[in-house]
């Protein structure tokens, strides 16, 4: 297939991200001296501003970091824990008999984004040959926020959805930043504001966070809980962002990384595994079988994820158990090439979020995802801080026997999950993308193009492209591929009992895809989704 735009290919370093101001942010820090961790969080404060209802401050972030100098991959969990506050009990005696989506009770989880930044940082700081000072990273971020950034389609578009929705009742500074601009006529390429983060971001620049999780902000977000939430400024104090071991399994010739619980890198993983035991080379990408095949694939993950992704201190998973070839087989062998599995919980794709990747000159490479969940989080801007609170925590079950049960200082399953693809010991695709239950399947159709079919980065991210799974809002599963895909395929997908629901050519039902590969000259493609306001960068 023809490519909307060329892969971005460089000889020195390399960005994507889903808006084009944060990847100029974070060229411009490696321009200058910074490394891939560097841009990193450069890149994620950025889009923070640029890009808030996707994610922001407010909202959790995972990384995955290679380290060239000691040739190590590491992760960090930077979500956030419930509440001390939250509880079963304490919802049930408010008469609910499930987590409200939007609103104070919805913001039941500390944001663990800005810790995620610190904890980065300290680690550069530490383990890496280069320097730069912590406020410098935050420069573009504080920009956009005071003196205004270039509004675009999807900001207003998501807007628009509450304005005309009245998606919550609970209002609070989240209206006057973001709904009243659209009532006042707000439109693409308007200045938009938000001087309270702005203030807020000049206090994490100078202190590196200590405000936000124990000092004045943290004050301000508790005030705002006080009557109708659930945080307090002691579940501030106490949080941390946490280092963790990444997981992996092989695929083809390459070993495939990501995130153990409580994030769904199981299930990017397992859908890899699983094809790993059959010959894509045998099977066009073009052809029904493929599709088939991968979206079978999905259906075994998932049911496998939700048997033990929860935090990781509730139970122990056999990691090593569940990735293995042996268990790859076992689960391939569970799929009909003639029928479609019947999977029966609910999936809901959607998820706002923004993934990046950042590779340097000195061969680090970071892959980084920031969400704040469900568009514009929980609807939540405490006065005076400019930071919208995440609604992750509505994902909990008031059910007594759920796997992902509400108790208080407890990690949400999280659907986030950056990803890396290795060769010989060495990054070769920094990838990933938002679009919650979406993003395993995303993440194989991008590692199915480039390893099977020998698509160039942004061919594989440019193409027609499907999503098992429910519209929010909708009460059955359904099998969304974009109108791109030949009705020959539509039909014999139909045929083997796949409920079909064709989508428009770019949906942003697809969520928003990003990529760096890097060849044996050391020599980086990079592209990003043309759903998105993205951009890849390099020099």
């Amino acid at each position: 297939m023809q490519m909307i735009r060329p892969s971005i290919i460089a000889r020195n370093a390399a960005v994507t991200s889903p808006n084009y101001l944060a990847s100029q942010t974070g060229l411009k820090i490696l321009q200058n001296g910074g490394n891939a961790i560097h841009a990193a969080i450069a890149m994620a404060a950025t889009l923070s501003v640029v890009y808030p209802h996707m994610n922001g401050i407010g909202g959790d972030n995972f990384w995955l970091v290679y380290n060239s100098n000691d040739q190590k991959l590491k992760g960090i969990n930077a979500s956030g824990r419930s509440g001390e506050k939250a509880s079963i009990m304490y919802y049930r005696q408010l008469g609910y008999d499930s987590i409200p989506m939007r609103g104070h009770l919805a913001a039941n989880t500390v944001p663990g984004a800005l810790s995620g930044w610190v904890e980065a940082y300290h680690y550069a700081d530490t383990h890496t040959n280069q320097k730069i000072e912590w406020a410098n990273l935050l420069e573009d971020a504080i920009d956009y926020a005071a003196n205004g950034f270039p509004v675009t389609k999807s900001q207003i578009k998501m807007a628009e959805s509450f304005l005309v929705n009245k998606m919550i009742d609970d209002r609070n500074d989240f209206d006057a930043i973001f709904i009243q601009p659209i009532r006042n006529g707000l439109k693409v390429g308007d200045l938009f504001y938000q001087k309270d983060l702005a203030r807020t971001l000049r206090r994490v620049a100078e202190d590196k966070g200590r405000s936000f999780y124990s000092g004045t902000i943290a004050e301000q977000i508790e005030r705002s809980c006080r009557i109708k939430g659930v945080l307090t400024k002691q579940d501030f104090h106490y949080h941390t962002a946490d280092w963790i071991d990444p997981i992996c399994t092989q695929y083809r010739d390459y070993v495939a990384c990501n995130l153990p619980p409580n994030t769904q890198g199981i299930a990017s993983l397992s859908i890899l595994n699983i094809l790993n035991q059959y010959d894509l080379s045998t099977i066009s990408e073009h052809d029904p079988e493929y599709y088939h095949l991968i979206i079978e694939a999905t259906k075994l993950a998932f049911e496998l994820r939700d048997k033990w992704v929860t935090d990781p201190g509730q139970i122990e998973v056999p990691l090593d158990q569940l990735l293995s070839d042996s268990y790859g087989k076992k689960m391939a062998d569970q799929i009909d090439d003639s029928i479609s599995r019947k999977y029966q919980p609910l999936l809901d794709p959607k998820g706002d979020t923004v993934w990046l990747g950042v590779v340097d000159q000195w061969g680090n490479a970071v892959s980084m995802i920031q969400s704040i969940y469900h568009e514009y989080g929980s609807a939540v801007v405490p006065e005076g801080t400019g930071v919208l609170l995440q609604n992750r925590g509505s994902f909990f079950s008031l059910q007594e026997d759920e796997l992902n049960r509400l108790e208080p200082r407890k990690r949400p399953f999280h659907t986030l999950n950056p990803a890396m693809l290795f060769k010989q010991n060495r990054p070769y695709l920094i990838y990933g993308t938002m679009g919650g239950e979406g993003q395993p399947q995303t993440q194989a159709a991008i590692v199915t193009k480039l390893v099977d079919y020998g698509y160039y980065v942004q061919q594989a991210l440019d193409a027609p492209r499907w999503l098992y799974g429910r519209t929010w809002g909708a009460v059955s599963n359904s099998l969304k591929v974009e109108k791109r895909i030949s009705p020959a395929v539509l039909e014999a997908l139909v045929n083997k009992g796949h409920k079909v629901e064709v989508v428009s050519d770019y949906s942003d039902l697809m969520g928003h895809a990003g990529a760096i590969k890097i060849n044996d000259a050391n020599i980086k493609f990079a592209g990003s989704d043309p759903r998105s306001d993205g951009l890849a960068l390099g020099y």
